[in-house]
């Protein structure tokens, strides 16, 4: 499904978000406070929007992703791996911090992954996650739940893959809450972990240290 919505993954987000994940990315990279020049994987990195905000941050970034067709996509992108989430094909604490946006409902087994995440960052490294949210109640949650479900797969039929476009709304009935979410990052071996909620639950993000 990702190969085949890779060509126009950039754009439908764009329009989708009305640009604004450019700016939760660029939040989310400022926020794992590592130093310039730190190594951190951008895990399910997609065409690398995640790695190229890392790049201009003076990080050296690796993308890592499932899709081919969706790195080859990604320009600007130094470093690319194709690989699964589940099995990253790096060394133990490889890298000082770890990014991944927009994801977590795809992978297939959530906690073994951020196991794995866990086990390729250094102690002490940090780990930032974006994700999907819904705000929680008013004219913000009856507008999301209209422009998300109704507006977003037609925005997609209409460029890009229908089905896709149906399943990424739908996809975050596979989400825990951000209760679980948290709980399986310290389970995992990250301390400290922050959830907050962006521009009035519109997305959420994650925050945590990997524990020595």
């Amino acid at each position: 499904m990702f190969d085949a919505i890779a060509p126009r993954y950039e754009l439908v987000n764009r329009l989708m978000t009305f640009g604004l994940d450019a700016r939760w990315r660029r939040r989310a990279v400022r926020d794992l406070r590592l130093a310039r020049a730190s190594v951190v994987l951008d895990v399910a990195a997609g065409t690398g929007d995640f790695t190229r905000e890392l790049a201009r941050q003076g990080q050296r970034a690796v993308a890592t992703d499932l899709s081919y067709n969706m790195l080859r996509e990604g320009h600007g992108v130094l470093v690319r791996v194709q690989a699964d989430a589940l099995h990253l094909p790096f060394r133990h604490a490889s890298f000082d911090g770890i990014t991944c946006g927009y994801a977590l409902r795809n992978f297939t087994d959530l906690e073994a992954t951020l196991a794995e995440m866990a086990r390729v960052v250094r102690p002490g490294g940090r780990l930032s996650l974006l994700e999907v949210a819904e705000p929680r109640a008013g004219l913000w949650r009856a507008g999301f739940r209209l422009w998300f479900r109704r507006v977003v797969p037609f925005i997609g039929s209409l460029l890009s893959d229908r089905d896709a476009y149906h399943y990424l709304p739908a996809s975050t009935a596979y989400l825990p809450s951000a209760t679980e979410i948290s709980a399986m990052l310290n389970r995992c071996g990250f301390s400290s972990v922050n959830h907050r909620r962006v521009m009035g639950g519109l997305s959420q993000q994650f925050l945590a240290t990997r524990t020595s």
